[in-house]
């Protein structure tokens, strides 16, 4: 039990560490992408470069998640929803569906989603400590208000850029699918893990493969 624990703070300890030099190598590399993505956003429409919004973090603590914005000003201004879920939210439920065209996404938008380039700014997340280059993505609030017990699991450890779950379908598999992969995550976490993760998001980020 104590050789266990201790390994499991070693391998916390030096997540961080990672995800410090990982996400300061990253800005500082990605810097070009940031300013062609900020001076193509701006062109399009003149709108703000940078969508914020609230996400559930680790032990469902609000922070702030940075992206580009990908959609125009007015559905970035409105709601993101309201959910009256009482037991849970449902398996079968599908905050995206990338079988359809969004209109209200602008063409800048399309472009930067398709190869998930609209995350980048999340290495600031990660620089400061809200999230890792690696876990269960960040929901929204208004979703994990409504989570049974079971699926606030998936909050007990810091949100990722990228994670089990979206190397196994993405933006395309169900809630009830992507609860399951991300506590199984959360259940075998280990470094070679978070390596493979990493690799494989690589790949799928090139082939544009499941992203909205």
């Amino acid at each position: 039990m104590l050789m266990s624990k201790l390994i499991r703070t070693g391998y916390c300890s030096s997540k961080r560490i990672v995800d410090i030099i990982g996400s300061f190598i990253a800005i500082v590399l990605l810097s070009p992408i940031f300013l062609i993505v900020a001076i193509a956003i701006k062109l399009e429409d003149g709108g703000s470069v940078i969508f914020k919004q609230e996400r559930s973090g680790e032990n469902d603590t609000p922070f702030v998640i940075y992206k580009f914005r990908s959609m125009t000003e007015q559905v970035v201004s409105s709601s993101s929803g309201e959910y009256t879920w009482d037991n849970g939210v449902p398996d079968t439920f599908v905050f995206k569906d990338t079988g359809q065209q969004d209109a209200r996404v602008t063409k800048v938008g399309s472009f930067i989603r398709k190869f998930s380039i609209d995350e980048l700014p999340q290495f600031v997340n990660v620089l400061f400590g809200s999230m890792s280059l690696i876990g269960p993505r960040p929901e929204i609030v208004p979703i994990t208000s409504c989570y049974s017990e079971r699926q606030k699991q998936r909050l007990m450890v810091k949100p990722g850029i990228t994670g089990w779950a979206q190397i196994n379908g993405r933006s395309d598999i169900n809630n009830g699918e992507k609860i399951r992969l991300d506590l199984e995550y959360i259940e075998k976490q280990t470094a070679m893990l978070d390596i493979i993760i990493f690799f494989k998001t690589v790949w799928l980020v090139i082939a544009g493969k499941g992203s909205v």
